[in-house]
């Protein structure tokens, strides 16, 4: 339902008594409050608000009687280490303290002082106890806002390790007791409300003209005006007077106590932002939905910088750039100065909002008909249906364990509903489809062979859509993704393009063992990302802006630039694109340390991405001595999905080393770099990876599973798929990261564990020397010598056979240890990539187990491989798959989401049905890092599987309200792709060549 317009807020008759909390996260949600507040107050009623914020930001624009200001803090929001960096762990442990360890005495202190007030109606922006308390006082309420905080908190979930899991479920359950929302535009998915009411923006009215604030400021009308609105300064920032271009001024909010240049000028901190802003010719700050929605409504354009990790700026951002309002500046140029070309960029927009901005006016009136009784919400079905509406199964959280639950179908397509979807790659196309038909007028093929390939067609088309995009004219649409719009004027197409591609790989057997030197069977997926390179001279480069007054601040001459836009980060907090200047990989004259480098891109988290491509240059000027004189221009498009684990990353640095490599005419065998690509991964992006996914995604061929011992990287070659036997990915819909903490501690475990099998084995040997008498006095249960003394200096945990470790060492791994135990009898784990914490503790003895058994399974599999073709082989590989998975889950790295889909996998390998007809499916298991991600499926290869495995899809679509993304079909790696050396037709060729 959509409400535009009101005749205004008319008087009620019945005198109306209202409790309005708002959240604790800054000033934003009470401005909005405001407004809304106003209009209620207007109407003659009692407005009881619920807050933290300071009593000046409601009583600057409401001074009445019959506004009643309560200081209570009962949630935190996101707690903030700076102006831009939200601290995820911090906010989810301030939330616990706030909102979970009191919620006993906050649900009775409310809902005493609800009925003490006689409230008619609980108003919520968006504290989620307003709605459990207004249920348990028997009183309505009703939500106000564009996000909730169940979608906020949940990446944070799933940052710190799945600790505080239980607040997001326990805040959906708390917003399930809402009547409805009121939602305002910019909005985020919000499950956890059945019925929705949508608002125009809420805006703040002016008090004072343009002219009037411009007067009182003493600045001339020719003057430009820039407003500074952070809420705060970043952390250790000054301001400084060639920040600002020449005639210039600025207005600074939140400005600390430090002197200001003369050019900038400290509002006082109960300044009324909406007149200035007005006043103002652009904004520099941050995005909320403050800003945005005032931004659009006084038509001014907004310089903004991306928040860390803070959900809600996607949808607010795409909203400001519909409406040409917004242009980003990167954090590092924030920092340093470099705002000329930003300013001036923001100067020539033309904001083009002309919907309502009476969403408070609006809002008011619905909140006074629901309070007199008037039902906006549709037929409520039973509290059971309603808790089951509430819970989160997309946006990277588990169900509920042992409960079905069903997400409302508009929280689905809840992305597309400003038309914006998340920008990939071009899809592919079916095979004669004039889409994917690479015309021959469009580019000239020096090198390589597209072999076939839709998707690397469809990139290649792509490209030549670019030089329609960059000439704004010839674009008639309102809105473009500014990805698309950078990726224009990357390529300078008189020089040449390389293009590689490597794709994704869907792990059939052998999973984290890797790290512990196991074999593993991967076979490489359809999907693929593609990079596409240009070396050139850097007085040929097309720079963008901010890159150019970059080197003209520097006074410097053309000097090597790398550019890269990234496709797919439009509904992501990640930057679409990243420049830096070569030079800064040089540190006194030699490659600066990965762990320097690791610093440089954690800087700026939306840009971090960036380490999975720049740093591949990083790792061929440290490793191979490598020196990049020119610049460098990438364009990165992958249709791997992200976080389903089936290697996105990997495929993303072996596409970009190949295609840097390929640009140099460096000539570098697919393992050794695959090689290199891991220590991309694992030292400047900082995640704990084996080398697996890397050697499938550059060693892989098409409809083969390449088999390799992980010690550190012994191909043995590919293994023949059966034409019988079949391979199926099914997604979960739940984010896998092997950056993240679970991963890392069963990493760290199997360490520790190898470890104390060394220590064991050494306490061993000097009781299996001779003695004297040349009597061997090796105690019973020992082989011999030689096995012992192997085993004390095993490099390889995979190398240890599983009898000899149920033998000799099962029973000296305990179950778990702490960290500081195990550094003080043990010293070092001896594992280069992760650090053991004092004060966790770690599970030991299943991820010792694992890699151990998991090694015999790989063998086992791969023996099976070769056998006749049999019902019973095709039981036995299912059988070593469902053994891997429960070993995952043993690890504490399975998920809710992959077992009910391995369960689906044996409901319908077991039933009746399929026994008949001689079964087609025959096992599954987790893969890659676990932790959610994707699941290998082992089947006939026969119509009847395909459709059951799409009936697992639905069924699970079903249980969940998510449908899975199915995976299947295989493409050649990096290596056997080679890559491709093209130029645009179109351009004349130089005499010599």
């Amino acid at each position: 339902m959509r409400i535009n317009e009101t005749d205004g807020v008319s008087a009620s008759s019945k005198h109306l008594v209202f409790a309005y909390y708002v959240t604790g996260h800054g000033f934003g949600h009470a401005t909005r409050v405001v407004e809304v507040v106003r209009n209620l107050i207007s109407a003659g009623h009692d407005v009881h608000v619920v807050t933290g914020a300071p009593d000046f930001v409601f009583t600057s624009e409401i001074q009445s009687p019959r506004l009643f200001i309560r200081k209570v803090l009962l949630d935190c929001g996101a707690v903030q280490a700076d102006a831009l960096t939200v601290d995820r762990l911090a906010s989810l442990e301030k939330y616990s303290e706030t909102a979970v360890a009191p919620r006993k005495s906050i649900l009775k202190d409310e809902v005493e002082w609800l009925n003490s007030i006689k409230a008619d109606l609980v108003v919520s922006d968006v504290v989620p106890v307003a709605c459990r308390a207004a249920a348990d006082a028997g009183i309505r309420s009703v939500c106000v806002t564009n996000f909730s905080w169940d979608f906020i908190y949940a990446e944070y979930v799933m940052a710190a390790g799945h600790h505080h899991r239980s607040i997001v479920w326990q805040i959906a359950e708390d917003y399930s007791h809402c009547e409805f929302l009121i939602r305002l535009p910019g909005y985020c998915p919000m499950p956890a409300f059945r019925d929705v009411i949508d608002v125009p923006l809420v805006v703040r009215r002016l008090h004072k003209s343009r002219k009037e604030v411009r007067k009182e400021l003493g600045i001339e009308d020719d003057v430009k005006l820039l407003i500074l609105n952070f809420g705060g300064q970043p952390a250790g920032w000054k301001l400084k007077e060639e920040y600002l271009p020449s005639g210039w001024k600025c207005l600074v909010c939140g400005a600390s106590d430090s002197q200001l240049p003369p050019n900038f000028i400290k509002l006082p901190k109960d300044a009324y932002t909406p007149d200035f802003m007005a006043a103002s010719d652009c904004m520099l700050g941050k995005i909320g939905y403050g800003t945005v929605s005032e931004a659009l409504a006084y038509k001014l354009p907004f310089v903004f910088v991306r928040r860390d990790y803070f959900n809600e700026e996607p949808f607010l951002r795409n909203m400001l750039e519909f409406y040409q309002g917004g242009v980003e500046m990167i954090r590092r140029d924030l920092l340093t100065g470099h705002w000329k070309p930003y300013l001036e960029r923001a100067i020539s927009l033309k904001p083009c909002y002309e919907g309502g901005i009476n969403g408070g006016e609006v809002a008011a009136h619905i909140l006074q008909e629901t309070a007199i009784g008037k039902n906006y919400a549709s037929d409520k079905l039973s509290g059971a249906r309603r808790l089951r509406d509430a819970i989160i199964f997309g946006y990277e959280l588990q169900r509920v364990p042992g409960r079905d639950v069903s997400i409302p179908e508009w929280y689905q397509t809840a992305e597309d509903e400003l038309g914006l979807s998340a920008s990939r790659s071009p899809p592919c196309t079916p095979e004669g489809d004039s889409t994917v038909k690479l015309s021959t007028e469009d580019f000239e093929i020096f090198h390589g062979d597209c072999q076939g390939l839709p998707d690397t067609m469809s990139f290649l088309k792509s490209l030549v859509e670019l030089d329609i995009i960059k000439d704004s004219d010839r674009t008639p649409e309102k809105f473009q993704m500014r990805e698309r719009k950078a990726a224009a004027g990357l390529f300078n197409w008189e020089e040449e393009i390389f293009v590689a591609r490597a794709p994704g790989r869907l792990d059939v057997m052998g999973g984290i063992a890797d790290y512990s030197g196991s074999l593993v069977l991967q076979m490489p997926i359809r999907e693929a990302c593609h990079v596409a390179v240009q070396k050139i001279s850097p007085s040929k480069q097309r720079l963008w802006k901010h890159a150019l007054a970059r080197h003209n601040d520097k006074g410097q001459g053309p000097m090597p630039v790398l550019q890269i836009v990234s496709y797919g980060s439009e509904l992501s907090n990640r930057g679409p694109t990243f420049d830096m200047d070569l030079s800064d990989f040089m540190d006194e004259g030699k490659p600066m340390s990965y762990e320097k480098a690791k610093k440089y891109f954690d800087t700026n988290p939306s840009q971090k991405w960036a380490a999975y491509v720049a740093g591949t240059i990083l790792v061929l000027m440290t490793e191979l001595g490598v020196r990049f004189e020119d610049s460098i221009s990438m364009l990165v498009s992958s249709a791997v999905p992200e976080g389903k684990g089936v290697s996105s990353s990997a495929s993303v640095e072996v596409a970009s080393m190949s295609a840097i490599a390929a640009a140099h005419g460096l000539n570098i065998h697919p393992r050794d770099l695959a090689l290199l690509c891991q220590k991309v991964e694992n030292h400047i992006v900082g995640a704990p990876c084996g080398v697996m996914d890397q050697m499938a995604s550059a060693c892989g061929e098409a409809n083969k599973l390449l088999a390799m011992v992980c010690q550190p990287a012994e191909l043995l070659g590919v293994v023949e798929i059966p034409s019988h036997i079949r391979f199926w990915g099914i997604d979960s819909g739940i984010r896998h990261s092997v950056g993240g903490a679970d991963y890392g501690s069963v990493r760290a475990g199997a360490f520790m564990g190898q470890k104390m099998i060394k220590s064991t084995a050494s306490g061993m040997l000097p009781q299996s020397l001779p003695s004297s008498n040349g009597i061997n006095n090796i105690e019973p249960e020992v082989d011999g010598v030689e096995l012992v003394e192997a085993e004390a200096s095993l490099d390889y945990l995979c190398n240890l056979s599983p009898h000899r470790f149920e033998a000799l060492y099962a029973k000296n791994i305990p179950e778990s240890i702490v960290g500081e135990e195990f550094s003080k009898n043990y010293g070092d784990h001896n594992d280069p990539v992760t650090v053991i914490d004092p004060k966790r503790t770690y599970f030991v003895r299943a991820p010792v187990c694992h890699p151990i058994y998991e090694n015999f399974r790989v063998k086992a599999f791969k023996a099976l491989l070769t056998a006749a073709a049999s019902d019973d082989q095709l039981t036995s590989l299912g059988e070593l798959l469902y053994q891997c998975h429960y070993s995952y889950s043993a690890c504490g790295l399975g998920s809710d989401g992959t077992d009910r889909l391995v369960q689906l996998v044996q409901e319908i390998q077991h039933s009746k049905v399929s026994k008949s007809k001689d079964g087609t499916l025959f096992g599954a298991k987790i893969t890659g890092g676990g932790s959610g991600g994707t699941i290998c499926v082992i089947g006939r290869n026969s119509l009847r599987s395909s459709e059951q495995v799409l009936e697992i899809q639905q069924r699970y679509k079903d249980a969940t309200g998510y449908l899975p993304l199915i995976i299947e079909g295989s493409s050649p790696g990096a290596g056997k792709f080679g890559h491709l050396r093209i130029r645009r037709r179109s351009v004349s060729l130089k005499p010599n060549q």
